[in-house]
């Protein structure tokens, strides 16, 4: 047994323990997104277009991820309607500016590892860039919007007769805390994967022009403002479709 399978096997158990049935479940979806996302490299290496494999496989992990982790059918719902939009509207900006940006490919600090290595594989990097950005800010997505759907529904669960304004008040309210968590929690996670390159980056004297336009740190400070873009989009359209449901219920009571 490897230390990987034992650290997964310790992770189950604090899962089921603290989370029960919600957490053996929460984990199972985090099986099939591992297995989700290993199918879409397998596909955009056959020549599938990366951009339509993103959206299949980006909709199917927001579907695991939100309904296997909220048992609140209220809040999961608008959640992952929520979601959906967010990943769309993201795809519209993602596009094109990872053509402007061209920050695609490998890196300099990549040729010793490349070197006898065939470049010619068939795939469009940009695609696999717009690909990468989509699916990396699948999570920071859908933890915004069932935080957000959840903190909602409880609301509504005490006051079920609120008005439509102050719900959408409430939810504003809510992301906006969520917001300045998220973003520490992206900036430390960006700093910490990367505190080997940046002291490889002083060792060999990069100055400040060379860091910030290196590809790899271009690429992944990218992949850090699409999640925070996310995040910031979530905030509105989940609070938006969680009032026009609670309009709707309104309506259907009367």
């Amino acid at each position: 047994m490897n230390t990987i399978t034992v650290l997964g096997l310790i992770l189950l158990g604090l899962m089921t323990l603290i989370g029960g049935k919600t957490g053996a479940t929460a984990f199972l979806s985090l099986l099939f997104n591992f297995g989700l996302l290993f199918l879409a490299v397998v596909l955009i290496s056959w020549g599938f277009p990366a951009v339509a494999v993103s959206l299949v496989i980006g909709t199917i992990i927001l579907a695991f991820t939100i309904f296997f982790g909220e048992a609140n059918e209220v809040a999961a719902k608008p959640a992952y309607i929520a979601a959906l939009i967010v990943m769309v509207i993201l795809v519209l900006i993602i596009f094109p500016v990872e053509n402007w940006i061209m920050a695609q490919g490998f890196s300099l600090e990549d040729s010793e590892d490349l070197e006898g290595m065939s470049l010619a594989i068939g795939v469009s990097f940009i695609g696999v860039a717009v690909t990468e950005a989509i699916l990396s800010t699948l999570g920071a997505i859908a933890e915004a919007a069932i935080a957000i759907a959840a903190g909602l529904s409880e609301i509504l669960a005490q006051h079920p007769q609120l008005p439509t304004k102050r719900l959408y008040i409430d939810g504003i309210s809510i992301g906006k805390q969520i917001i300045g968590t998220t973003f520490n929690t992206l900036f430390f996670g960006f700093f910490g994967g990367f505190l080997a390159l940046f002291i490889w980056f002083s060792g060999l004297h990069y100055s400040f022009g060379s860091v910030i336009n290196n590809k790899i740190f271009v690429a992944e400070v990218l992949m850090v403002l699409f999640s925070l873009m996310g995040v910031i989009l979530v905030v509105p359209v989940t609070t938006w479709v969680m009032t026009v449901q609670h309009r709707q219920q309104i309506k259907h009571n009367d």
